[in-house]
């Protein structure tokens, strides 16, 4: 019994490197009971109707997984918001809100993408409303590919920019929205994606009593995931100092 989450992709078909990494990893996948991708599966996502023939092999592996028994679920994150419903059926894969409560082996997880936690990032925090307003991604999607394009890369263009004059710090979750989010759902486990920061982060609430904060790290430029068992998470990243971290559930 397992269940596995990763994050942070970032697929593009430009890089053919790194979707057959992520083609490999879902392929070599056994006995998997459920498959979380939390967010920034892709890196520019224009809409379920244009899907790039390069993903198709991702696509594939995905669709097997399914097909042997696994559950897969996705949540879109700050890069591919735009990922939709129809995606989600045609890899036979269920959309998830963010953020969510969900259960793991009777194991209650606050699940998020982690973009909505740097609110020192106040810019970011400004655009993320926008381009979440339901009515603004319809009016996207109707307008035609080239369109679709241009407005995408000037949005990349200007983040780009944006973030060499940012410090690191407000690119990074805030502790008190952390603290926030969690007592709003009652959490005593929060695992996201979103900061490329891979780590298990022990936290102490007003009771005194551990809570923790797992973080999945990206895949440049190699993969990092968890696994969670009856008894432990997992977190695998050769960043991590033996290239794992391990956090008991007994």
């Amino acid at each position: 019994m397992k269940t596995l989450f990763i994050s942070d992709l970032h697929l593009s078909p430009d890089q053919p490197e790194l979707i057959r990494l992520a083609t490999d990893f879902v392929a070599q996948q056994v006995n998997v009971d459920a498959f979380y991708i939390v967010g920034d599966i892709f890196n520019t996502w224009l809409g379920d109707d244009l899907v790039p023939t390069e993903f198709d092999p991702f696509i594939q592996a995905l669709q097997n997984l399914q097909q042997q028994g696994s559950k897969i679920y996705l949540m879109v994150g700050n890069r591919d918001f735009m990922l939709g419903k129809d995606f989600a059926r045609r890899v036979g894969g269920t959309l998830l809100e963010d953020p969510i409560m969900i259960d793991v082996y009777g194991h209650k997880i606050l699940l998020m993408h982690g973009d909505s936690l740097c609110t020192d990032d106040v810019s970011y925090q400004r655009y993320r409303k926008v381009v979440r307003n339901r009515l603004l991604q319809k009016l996207f999607l109707a307008m035609p590919l080239t369109v679709r394009q241009g407005i995408s890369d000037k949005i990349k263009a200007k983040s780009k920019q944006q973030k060499q004059n940012k410090p690191a710090q407000i690119m990074d979750v805030n502790p008190a929205a952390v603290r926030q989010v969690m007592q709003q759902y009652n959490a005593s486990l929060l695992l996201h994606g979103h900061t490329h920061r891979p780590a298990i982060h022990t936290l102490q609430s007003s009771q005194n009593i551990s809570n923790y904060r797992i973080v999945l790290g990206d895949w440049q430029p190699d993969a990092s995931y968890i696994e969670i068992t009856p008894e432990k998470i997992r977190l695998v990243d050769k960043r991590l100092p033996e290239g794992q971290a391990i956090l008991s559930l007994n």
